[in-house]
């Protein structure tokens, strides 16, 4: 479900990983059972393949990870979070394809 690109946050790495970050990160706020998860899942690993050194690309696992994602108001799945600088800079809520992730990116780019 993931490539060599993609990483995977946890509760544990959330603030090494994504907030301190020196580049934006954007976050897959995501489960297993969640069937537009799966289906944004190539979305996901696309844009972290046309962006290796501009950002960094995640998942993160709604189950699994309680903390991160209460603490960002994630009620519906897939939910797409950027981080930029420790900050939320753009989110958007549902299954989108990769172009609009892409213009999600460029803009704070």
């Amino acid at each position: 479900m993931a490539s060599e690109h993609t990483l995977t946050f946890t509760d544990g790495n959330f603030d090494s990983d994504v907030l301190k970050a020196s580049t934006p990160v954007l976050v897959d706020f995501w489960a297993e059972w969640c069937g537009p998860c799966r289906a944004l899942a190539p979305a996901i690993t696309a844009v972290a393949e046309d962006y290796v050194g501009k950002i960094s690309v995640g998942k993160l696992n709604v189950d699994d990870n309680p903390a991160i994602t209460q603490k960002y108001f994630v009620r519906g799945i897939p939910t797409v979070i950027l981080f930029k600088n420790g900050e939320v800079v753009d989110q958007v809520v549902g299954l989108v394809d990769k172009s609009a992730l892409k213009q999600m990116v460029d803009k704070h780019l």
